[in-house]
């Protein structure tokens, strides 16, 4: 199918087995399509899912909501505390000290010379190791 663009001034050719539909609807349909394939880049970047756990319609929606409230609650956790740096320094410095017994408060206003002094692993052994 030939389709004129007027912002540049030119035809682009669209390649479909579907005769029935006008050529601006399959433009549509491959506008749509992308949207959808840039919504999964920006979930796959910043929500940090590789993989989906379950195949049912329920399970992907579920994970997806999870990350997304994950995503959501560092965002607002680094608005409220002025956080300077990015999501992704917040969500690590989180996930190593998940198991300390720290205010997050205080945690945010560690520099990275005291951060590994608080973290204590001879804890996280002794966890192990019963």
């Amino acid at each position: 199918m030939l389709l004129r663009c007027k912002e540049q001034e030119k035809y682009l050719t669209f390649l479909t087995n579907n005769f029935l539909l006008s050529a601006f609807t399959i433009t549509q349909i491959y506008k749509a399509r992308w949207q959808v394939e840039i919504f999964f880049k920006w979930i796959k970047q910043n929500l940090k899912i590789k993989t989906f756990f379950g195949t049912s319609v329920n399970a992907v929606l579920t994970q997806i909501w999870i990350a997304m409230c994950y995503f959501l609650l560092l965002a607002y956790i680094k608005y409220q505390t002025k956080y300077k740096y990015s999501l992704f320094y917040l969500h690590r410095l989180i996930k190593e000290t998940i198991l300390e017994r720290l205010n997050l408060v205080d945690l945010l206003n560690l520099n990275d010379k005291l951060l590994p002094k608080i973290k204590n692993t001879e804890q996280q052994l002794a966890l192990a190791l019963y």
